[in-house]
């Protein structure tokens, strides 16, 4: 039952089974920047998170940063051509390196300089060199040159993160040790998206938009469809969607949709007439098209407790769209503002205080595993 913020009620937890129960996740969790702080750790310093995709720098040198919570990271391609990832911080004074924003396009260094101090690392992390203040003492009448230490390059090196991949999808986990493998997070989802030639597709479109509400808001309201049939008329329409099947595993999730539209054999990398849209928890998204050659990739980064910001890329072919191809992404792209407006109006709600506990219907069982999974983190 739903329960009102009246008094009478006390908010119990997410149900076990939705069959018997349909308690979602307290509105709490939703709006209280307590939580939001505990996620940083829980949530985001716990699992694997997507980083970005490897196609974005294939060369040595080639690099990209990202924000996960309140840790800053470089990926880059090494001197062997491997991924790795570090933390954004100079082991010097700890200050960051490199400008982090998503809608900078990945770079490329020999090298990463501290602008401080300039003391510059290596492509597989070790400290490559210092100024000639850190090599002598001549400003410091107490200490002689022949005293001051050498820096050992490994020693002092850049603080490296684990990474992991999916065919070139790239992930990481803050954990020394963590709990799970990216293998055993991922489970079937791995298998099939390494079955696909998603390497061989070209970075075409990114777009990054700042939305008004909680981040698992928006990602229970793209783990069902539901809400399509009123709110995404003209996509429901121009599909005529036959058959959808929500699948649900461990920590990911497929909506699979069917639909009648004549599309050339070749114009797929996936099944014939059906398009899947995969969620990964905790916050990345593989959306596979049903109607163009080419796919989709969504990070939903949470900013405060009450906005995300959604970075969006598109992957085809060529990184030079056909107008079939520029109109597949525009319209994509209706849909996503089509949900910002929903999932906005939905947080203000939330925000109001009069919901203590929603309730959820027989066919949002992927979003109580949303809930489910955010439960279970917070109470590790």
């Amino acid at each position: 039952m739903t329960r009102w913020n009246d008094g009478h009620d006390e908010i119990g937890a997410v149900s076990a089974d939705i069959t018997e129960e349909t308690n979602a996740l307290p509105a709490q969790y939703f709006t209280d920047p307590d939580v939001h702080e505990m996620e940083k750790e829980k949530v985001f310093g716990r699992y694997w998170v997507y980083a970005g995709h490897a196609n974005r720098i294939p060369e040595r040198g080639d690099y990209f940063t990202r924000t996960i919570g309140d840790r800053q990271i470089i990926v880059t391609r090494d001197d062997e051509g491997g991924v790795r990832a570090f933390y954004n911080v100079c082991a010097h004074r700890g200050s960051k390196m490199l400008d982090d924003t998503p809608m900078t396009d990945p770079g490329s260094l020999s090298r990463i300089t501290c602008p401080y101090h300039l003391w510059a690392y290596e492509l597989d992390g070790d400290l490559a060199s210092t100024p000639k203040s850190f090599e002598e003492a001549s400003l410091n009448p107490d200490l002689d040159d022949d005293a001051v230490r050498e820096l050992d390059p490994a020693e002092n090196g850049l603080m490296e993160v684990n990474l992991d991949s999916i065919g070139p999808l790239v992930f990481v986990n803050f954990q020394d040790d963590p709990d799970l493998t990216l293998a055993e997070q991922a489970g079937s989802m791995k298998d099939e998206l390494e079955a696909l030639p998603l390497g061989e597709y070209e970075h075409a479109r990114r777009y990054v938009s700042e939305v008004e509400c909680n981040w698992k808001t928006f990602s229970g309201n793209y783990s069902e469809c539901d809400h399509c049939q009123a709110n995404h008329q003209d996509w429901v329409r121009g599909l005529e969607l036959m058959e959808s099947e929500l699948e649900v595993n461990d920590y990911h999730w497929i909506l699979h949709y069917q639909h009648k539209e004549d599309v050339d054999d070749e114009m797929r990398i996936h099944e014939e007439h059906e398009a899947k849209f995969y969620y990964f928890w905790p916050n990345f998204t593989v959306n596979m098209y049903g109607t163009a050659d080419g796919y989709g990739t969504y990070i939903i980064d949470p900013i405060d407790e009450g906005r995300f910001q959604l970075v969006a890329d598109y992957y085809f072919r060529d990184s030079e769209l056909t107008d079939e191809e520029e109109k597949f992404v525009q319209t994509s792209r209706q849909l996503q503002e089509e949900d910002f407006e929903l999932v906005e109006r939905q947080y203000e709600g939330l925000r109001s205080g009069a919901l203590a506990q929603a309730q959820l219907g027989p066919n949002e069982h992927t979003v109580h595993k949303l809930h489910r999974l955010a439960q279970e983190a917070y109470e590790a």
